[in-house]
């Protein structure tokens, strides 16, 4: 195995990850009205992972026996990561096979970000699903942080954002800065596995592990749809941002093992870039499909403020 990564650097992500778990307990102030706590990066935007996760966990708290499987979101102003965020949740519909809430995200007395969620009472139906991409399992790889760690300072192209600990593991299937990652230019497979105490997770928490999920799924998105355009700009030169996300469920989710987030860009233009991505389980069982456009500014572009958030958590 490749994968080996320095204990200072496995404790940092194992922190993050206790770190992103206690966020995501939310205070009930009011019928539903939530409040909800912020990563601890003083000095940075809040991470549009965190707000899509909170706000998934705050509309969970108003439905039972059903279960998340569509969300839909947009990304209207940046997040003040030293301040934190009210949660308020409208019980749109109450059906007799599906729940909808819409949950807006305020701070200072604006709205932030809005999301609109459908759950369903499960039931049995048809069943297929996209394959899995052939790529090599995460044993044979290397964990990205190592490859950082090895190549800071040597490669200009490694983002300095890319060496920072996230509450989850990513071993790239094209290794970071290799040459088979430069050449790539429209889809980047990446196996992630959340960093924290399975034990955490050994729970009957569904609703836990689709907001960790839902986390996970701004992780690196907008910053795909720069890869077919690498040789012509810094991804840390740009101004990125999330703009509008969807997901949908499919399945149960396995947070305690690893899965295959599968981006790939189709598109940009306007300064705005779509990327879609699937997570599947390592048995290639098809969990969660996602679809995110986001703001791709170039340095000396038309100035404004950016809609959401830090590309990166």
């Amino acid at each position: 195995m490749n994968s080996d990564e320095s204990p200072d650097h496995a404790q940092a992500c194992r922190a993050r990850a206790a770190r992103l778990l206690n966020i995501l307990e939310l205070e009930a102030i009011e019928q539903n009205l939530y409040r909800g706590q912020n990563e601890s990066r003083q000095g940075m935007r809040l991470f549009g992972g965190q707000v899509l996760a909170q706000s998934l966990r705050a509309a969970c708290h108003t439905v039972q026996g059903r279960v998340p499987h569509s969300l839909r979101a947009y990304f209207m102003r940046a997040g003040n990561s030293g301040r934190p965020v009210l949660y308020e949740v409208e019980r749109i519909r109450d059906g007799r096979s599906f729940t909808t809430r819409r949950v807006v995200a305020i701070q200072q007395g604006q709205a932030i970000f809005s999301m609109d969620v459908s759950f369903q009472l499960p039931e049995p139906g048809f069943e297929h699903a996209h394959p899995m991409p052939n790529v090599p399992p995460p044993e044979e790889l290397e964990d990205d942080m190592a490859v950082v760690a090895r190549l800071t300072g040597r490669d200009p192209s490694l983002s300095p954002m890319a060496g920072r600990p996230r509450p989850f593991e990513m071993r790239s299937v094209f290794p970071l800065a290799s040459e088979a990652w430069h050449l790539n230019r429209f889809w980047n497979p990446v196996w992630i596995r959340f960093a924290g105490d399975p034990a955490d997770l050994a729970s009957d928490d569904d609703a836990l592990a689709h907001a960790l999920l839902a986390y996970a799924s701004d992780m690196g998105l907008v910053s795909t749809a720069v890869l077919p355009h690498m040789d012509s700009v810094r991804r840390d030169a740009l101004q990125m941002a999330s703009l509008d996300h969807a997901l949908w469920f499919h399945r149960p989710v396995p947070m305690d093992d690893w899965l295959l987030f599968h981006k790939r860009t189709s598109a940009a233009q306007g300064a705005r870039g779509l990327v879609h991505a699937e997570f599947f389980a390592r048995d290639g069982s098809l969990v969660a499909s996602v679809t995110q456009e986001g703001l791709l500014r170039q340095p000396g572009a038309a100035a404004g403020r950016a809609a959401s958030v830090d590309a990166a958590p």
